[in-house]
């Protein structure tokens, strides 16, 4: 037997993959062949109108690009070391400042990502004794935190805030209780009950966590998120954002009061065990905040759009569930129907995700589309029509 030929401890791969072609649930690594632009994509050489990216406001090349130029040029790139060692700079310092002010809070900290930032935060304010409530539908990174936590975790049904005041009346004997959602969900494209929720925690004594990446800078009047859009900010007391989806950049992001951003510095493991992220990133972060006050349009318009679209879709037969925000659903329900429709979709012209399990539910697979500022009527229109025809033809 040759030395290909001899049994390996990861033979099992190959059939879990196999199981994974079987139940239409294997992703395939794509390569993007164009800038990363909201509106068009390039994928195996063909132009898409692009209806999967989470540049929501078109930020990514409009803007940040000088801001980071110019930064990366004076203060080069790698940062060199974690926060607490001297990865953090000017640039970093800077931000946090602004981030606290834009918020409205006292004081701001950055993650090198959204995932680190709800992973990090979690684990720091509950442990072993303690109890999360989480709501059925939250975000991966949320999920991992809770497990990594070591804390009790009860989840409770999507947006059922009758339920969650239920269990949590029920959980008196914990040490510390954490609530923690999201407040535009990424998948569904819902919000979460904040009203009710903040009332809950208020009355049980208990922490609130908000996780707002697919809010921050498209709802609210300033554009800080649904927490602000339902008037609830004051009373959440820890609020986590990204500048990866509206803002157009990369990195995480917790704000909140000062006592609670100290103790994250010292508790957050994926804070301090990782390298800071270049000063360029985080310029690129001020240059979107200031994008995010001057141009209140951009927002209005993009919630305009994705309603118009929602609209003709549920007229069209399509359940798009209870989304409210940029993010549609097309709910399918099986896997390799899901895909067959995104294969069709790409036939005419456009790139719409095909979302299955894990990302969703068993029997939730759905197409996901991500309408953004940079999406003209006109390919909304297109985009309702093929999917028409893929309805037509079956």
């Amino acid at each position: 037997m040759s030395p290909s030929q001899e049994p390996s401890a990861l033979d099992w791969i190959h059939d879990e993959l196999q199981t994974l072609d079987d139940l239409s649930l294997r992703r395939r690594l794509m390569i993007r062949e164009s800038a990363q632009d909201p509106a068009h994509i390039q994928l195996a050489e063909r132009r898409l109108v692009n209806f999967g990216s989470n540049d929501y406001l078109g930020f990514a090349r409009q803007g940040l690009v000088e801001s980071a130029m110019q930064v990366a040029q004076q203060r080069g790139w790698g940062s060199g070391a974690s926060p607490l060692v001297t990865g953090r700079a000017t640039e970093h310092a800077a931000l946090e400042g602004e981030l606290a002010t834009f918020e409205q809070t006292e004081a701001a900290l950055l993650f090198p990502t959204g995932y680190a930032a709800n992973v990090g935060t979690i684990t720091s304010l509950v442990g072993r004794g303690d109890i999360i409530f989480s709501d059925a539908k939250n975000h991966a990174s949320i999920v991992d935190g809770c497990r990594l936590s070591g804390a009790r975790i009860q989840t409770y049904p999507h947006l059922d805030s009758d339920c969650l005041s239920k269990l949590i009346g029920q959980a008196s004997e914990f040490r510390r209780r954490l609530i923690v959602t999201d407040s535009l969900f990424s998948m569904d494209g819902d919000l979460a009950p904040l009203d009710h929720l903040v009332q809950i925690a208020e009355d049980h004594q208990a922490m609130l966590m908000v996780d707002e990446a697919h809010a921050t800078g498209v709802f609210g009047e300033a554009g800080r998120g649904v927490c602000e859009h339902l008037g609830v900010e004051s009373r959440v007391p820890v609020r986590v954002g990204t500048f990866s989806k509206a803002l157009g950049s990369m990195g995480g992001f917790v704000v909140g009061s000062r006592p609670l951003i100290e103790w994250l510095s010292n508790r957050a493991r994926t804070y301090f065990f990782s390298t800071a992220a270049p000063e360029a990133i985080a310029a690129a972060g001020r240059a979107a905040l200031r994008l995010v006050q001057d141009e209140p349009g951009r927002r209005v318009n993009l919630l305009r759009q994705a309603e118009s679209l929602r609209q003709r879709l549920q007229d069209d037969g399509w359940q798009v569930g209870r989304s409210a925000s940029q993010i549609i659903p097309v709910l399918i329900g099986q896997p390799d129907l899901t895909l067959r429709l995104a294969d069709q979709l790409r036939e005419e012209g456009f790139f719409v995700p095909g979302i299955r399990p894990p990302s969703v539910p068993a029997g939730e697979s759905l197409l996901r589309i991500s309408v953004s500022f940079a999406h003209t009527s006109d390919m909304l229109q297109a985009l309702a029509e093929a999917l028409a025809r893929c309805r037509s033809t079956g």
